[in-house]
């Protein structure tokens, strides 16, 4: 097996390990919140919205301390674009999703605000500890916000917790517990794994085909830590939920913003590429203000807006992979 092959297996590994490891976790620590009583609410806005972040935050912090930073602005950004353009629009193309009021009055102004917030933080070309202290601050100001839900966003919560204990309302006993623990455990582990495995190949492949670590990042990597995100919006709108398609992905994008750059500058200080700053910041920006409109109009996406989000995905990506 050539070198490439062998480095292309390791990303492919690092995926699967990152999306298993991910779902393990989340479905272990939120068996063993529901099992010791705290409110489903709780659980849902805090591990599970985490949880389709995990990715995103294993290969920045694996990133950072191996000192390139570039694959984890590559990798923020280009997640936040494939959540918009790749997976809502190809979700909205597979059925038309109804978009709540919540999502369209609230959470994507602050998505908005939040992405425009980080072109001042980032414009010195350097993200640091003091900026990443700024993101999470942001970052809990959001949580304390959405922790106010209408009567009908905590209904959707619990539902989406309880198709994650499965057992939903079931007694506490040590030997569950201990099961969850183990399964929360090897979820932590096959992250980590993960995220290394995915940073060692993603460099790799970069340098292999003379590509920057920032475009690696912004294609390759990017849809490979966004496959979480992808599967729980094509299950929600499979069971005619889009209410949790729409704001899943929404949510993922605030954190990813938030906690993935935040967490990272917290670890280490890593300097910011000019392509970032000119090229990918301003594309998810654009992006972004585009889903405003798609979501308000008719309080839905339809397919052809979806088709519309999925053609500017494309558009974007390459024109940043021709021009970095």
């Amino acid at each position: 097996m050539s070198m490439l092959a062998w480095y292309l297996v390791l990303l492919l590994g690092g995926f699967g390990a990152i999306y298993f490891g991910a779902e393990w976790l989340v479905r272990g620590s939120a068996r063993i919140a529901s099992g010791i009583g705290i409110s489903p609410v709780v659980v849902g806005l805090t591990l599970v919205a985490l949880g389709t972040s995990a990715p995103e935050l294993v290969v920045g912090i694996f990133a950072v301390l191996q000192g390139d930073g570039g694959l984890l602005m590559g990798n923020v950004l280009g997640s936040n674009l494939a959540n918009i353009g790749l997976i809502l629009g190809a979700t909205a193309l597979i059925t038309p999703l109804g978009v709540a009021d919540r999502v369209i009055a609230r959470d994507v102004p602050i998505m908005l605000v939040i992405t425009v917030l980080v072109f001042p933080l980032v414009l010195d070309g350097v993200v640091d500890r003091g900026d990443g202290v700024i993101l999470l601050a942001i970052l809990a100001l959001y949580i304390g916000f959405t922790f106010i839900p209408l009567g009908e966003d905590a209904s959707s919560i619990r539902e989406e917790v309880d198709s994650l204990t499965d057992e939903p309302g079931k007694p506490f006993s040590v030997r569950d517990s201990l099961g969850n623990l183990g399964l929360a455990a090897g979820g932590a582990v096959g992250l980590g794994f993960g995220g290394w495995a995915t940073v060692a190949g993603a460099r790799y492949l970069a340098g292999a085909l003379g590509a920057s670590t920032e475009v690696i990042g912004l294609t390759v990597v990017a849809v490979g830590t966004s496959l979480p995100e992808l599967v729980t919006s094509l299950v929600a709108a499979a069971r005619r939920q889009p209410d949790i398609a729409v704001g899943n992905i929404v949510g993922s994008n605030i954190f990813n913003l938030t906690l993935v750059i935040g967490a990272s500058g917290l670890v280490g200080t890593f300097p910011v590429g000019e392509s970032i700053l000119t090229l990918q910041l301003p594309s998810v920006l654009v992006l972004s203000l585009l889903v405003w409109p798609v979501a308000a109009s008719a309080r839905m996406v339809r397919r052809w807006e979806g088709l519309l989000l999925l053609a500017v995905y494309v558009a974007f990506a390459v024109w940043i992979s021709v021009v970095t």
